[in-house]
């Protein structure tokens, strides 16, 4: 999945990109108003974190104009926002949830907490309720990072669990390799670079079923395999 993380704080701005990173999401960073417009209207986000006080503008404005649309961004007004802000009192958690929030959290707040409201936000997007994806025999345990197949654990990388997760997400849904970069890779991928190409078939080695979970459609792109 692929997140927007808007937050002047360079310290902390860095200490969540890595951690988010290393759970195998990809992050976009922007430290103003102005340049998460600018990334919200180019490239497609499964998630804003966004911070209320920003140099340029208000949190609470920008999250009210993606939901009127007066901001118009790529994937619509749907976008799912998780506001990151030192500002805790109840009057400013009861305005951004109203102004759309998916959810609020408070500075300081620890890396596990953060990656756990991730999830739960991002489990509404695709209506799941729980944190473990089921394809057949194939098994995605979202808050453990744990893949198994059958009573074989597998042993996967977070790139390729990143990957693997966008697939059961969307269950006999083609995904092509453009969907891939834009959701799985952050902004600095080479777009005409092969690492989809690669992750996709290394992923299926270490799935180690034949044929593969994995299918490819000729020219459109990749998918689960029928069970």
């Amino acid at each position: 999945m692929r997140l927007l993380l808007v937050e002047d704080e360079e310290d902390l701005a860095e200490a969540v990109q890595i951690g988010l990173r290393r759970a195998g999401y990809a992050v976009d960073h922007a430290t103003t108003v102005a340049a998460a417009y600018e990334r919200l209207t180019v490239n497609e986000y499964d998630m804003l974190l966004l911070d209320l006080m920003l140099p340029d503008g208000d949190g609470f404005e920008v999250c009210k104009a993606i939901r009127d649309g007066s901001m118009p961004v790529v994937g619509g007004r749907d976008l799912r926002v998780l506001m990151l802000t030192a500002r805790g009192g109840l009057p400013d958690r009861v305005r951004g949830l109203d102004q759309g929030a998916d959810d609020y959290l408070v500075k300081p707040f620890a890396l596990d907490e953060l990656l756990a409201r991730v999830r739960a936000v991002l489990r509404r997007e695709t209506r799941g309720s729980t944190a473990v994806l089921t394809h057949g025999p194939l098994r995605v345990d979202t808050a453990k990072h744990e893949v198994w197949y059958g009573e074989r654990k597998v042993a996967i990388s977070p790139k390729e669990f990143a990957v693997l997760e966008y697939l059961m997400t969307r269950p006999g849904h083609v995904v092509s390799t453009e969907d891939l970069l834009e959701h799985v890779w952050d902004e600095n991928i080479d777009p005409f670079t092969q690492t989809v190409r690669v992750t996709v078939g290394t992923l299926r080695r270490k799935l180690g079923v034949e044929p593969p979970m994995i299918e490819t459609v000729v020219g459109k792109g990749y998918r689960l395999k029928e069970v």
